[in-house]
């Protein structure tokens, strides 16, 4: 039984010097990215600046650019996360708002919009940048499936919902970087969903015309 407990605590031990390492790799990075920019930083750099081997840096990250995105892989998991929480009756809409404007206030902040910034003006990261929207629709589909008990027939409801919110998402992050000093993140993502839904009303309106 002691044999099996220290097992366990030296296994806890080893995961949390990766997570610290990772960590350490992931600021580092961050750090010279925003002060010399994406392409003047090397990995050699990045491995000097936090204390680890260049085979150490390729244990956690296959490319420098993979380390830039590490800070948005999260933001999917935070993401489903939220939209597990809200209660079962909820409607669909209501949920979507309310974990979408809950995820972005709390994986925004300073650091993550002067990176959002460095993406942006860096051609080499702005393609792998556009992969995140599909894996957030992927995952955003998925996590409002499971409210529905896996129903088939909300299967292609959820699928176009989620398409349009995180379409929303994209078209908002452009808006934002446009937005007056001081601009309130949680008030902007309320006012780009609302506007959202007023538009998705009208096209409706205009689709029962069709029909």
């Amino acid at each position: 039984m002691a044999e099996s407990k220290r097992g366990q605590e030296t296994e806890g031990r080893r995961e949390r010097k990766r997570r610290q390492t990772r960590e350490r790799i992931e600021q580092a990075a961050m750090t010279l990215f925003l002060q010399r920019g994406f392409e003047a930083t090397t990995i050699e750099d990045i491995t000097e600046a936090a204390d680890v081997s260049k085979r150490s840096f390729f244990d956690y990250f296959p490319s420098k650019e993979e380390v830039v995105f590490a800070w948005q892989d999260s933001f999917a998991d935070r993401l489903m996360a939220e939209i597990a929480a809200r209660p079962a009756e909820e409607p669909s809409i209501a949920a979507v708002e309310a974990a979408i404007t809950a995820t972005v206030i709390a994986s925004i902040d300073e650091r993550g919009l002067a990176l959002a910034e460095l993406i942006h003006r860096t051609p080499a990261l702005k393609a792998r940048d556009q992969l995140k929207y599909a894996r957030l629709e992927q995952a955003l589909a998925e996590a409002l499936l499971l409210r529905t008990g896996n129903a088939p027939a909300e299967r292609s409801r959820m699928r176009v919902l989620a398409a349009v919110v995180i379409g929303a998402l994209r078209v908002g992050g452009e808006v934002w970087r446009e937005r007056p000093p001081g601009a309130s993140l949680q008030d902007f993502a309320r006012e780009i969903l609302a506007e959202l839904w007023s538009i998705l009303a009208e096209f409706g309106d205009e689709a029962k015309t069709r029909l």
